[in-house]
């Protein structure tokens, strides 16, 4: 009985030690804990700033395994918000977003490359305006752990660019205005 008890209790340690697996999280744009950000140099003389306000998306996470991470995001491009709605009306347009044609932007995640400490670069396809393109995002982990209602949570926050015309967005606001360049802030709720 002794021997019995000692097995199942070093089991048990041994469960216990084991590393952690990849989850899987929702990003949480219902608690407003994510944020996709943009900025475009305005004709040289300035930066235009805004956000896009309605997105989901989901990830796969494992800190010991950064490279086996998958990444979702799907945007819709109607809640494009500078801040300005007049200039949100020609965002929508034709012009640049065509949202009536081109109502979502996707990311899906390609690699993932740990770098030094919680740096990782993301590689993933990017669908915006009918057009798909491979994109590099400057990634790093901002925090991991239990949060005060008893979850777990992870975040990261990321930079990345792209030319417009990459993606068919060809209308011309001067060489100072043709890239486009995104922050982003992620925090998952793991599920």
């Amino acid at each position: 009985m002794k021997r019995q008890l000692a097995t199942l209790l070093l089991a048990t340690i041994g469960l216990v030690a084991l590393p952690a697996t990849a989850a899987d999280y929702k990003i949480d744009t219902d608690g407003a804990h994510a944020f996709i950000n943009f900025k475009v140099n305005h004709l040289g003389f300035s930066w235009l700033t805004g956000r896009f306000n309605d997105f989901d998306g989901d990830f796969t996470w494992d800190a010991d395994k950064p490279e086996e991470s998958q990444i979702t995001v799907n945007i819709r491009t109607n809640s494009v918000d500078s801040n300005h709605s007049e200039r949100d009306r020609h965002l929508r347009s034709d012009d640049f977003l065509h949202v009536e044609r081109y109502p979502t932007a996707t990311f899906v995640s390609t690699a993932v490359h740990a770098g030094e400490g919680d740096e990782l670069t993301i590689v993933g396809d990017l669908t915006l305006h009918g057009t798909t393109r491979s994109i590099t995002i400057d990634a790093e982990k901002v925090g991991e752990g239990e949060d005060p209602w008893g979850g777990q949570r992870v975040g990261f926050k990321g930079t990345t660019e792209f030319v417009m015309a990459d993606f068919g967005m060809d209308y011309d606001l001067g060489p100072q205005s043709r890239t486009v360049y995104l922050e982003l802030h992620v925090e998952g709720i793991r599920q």
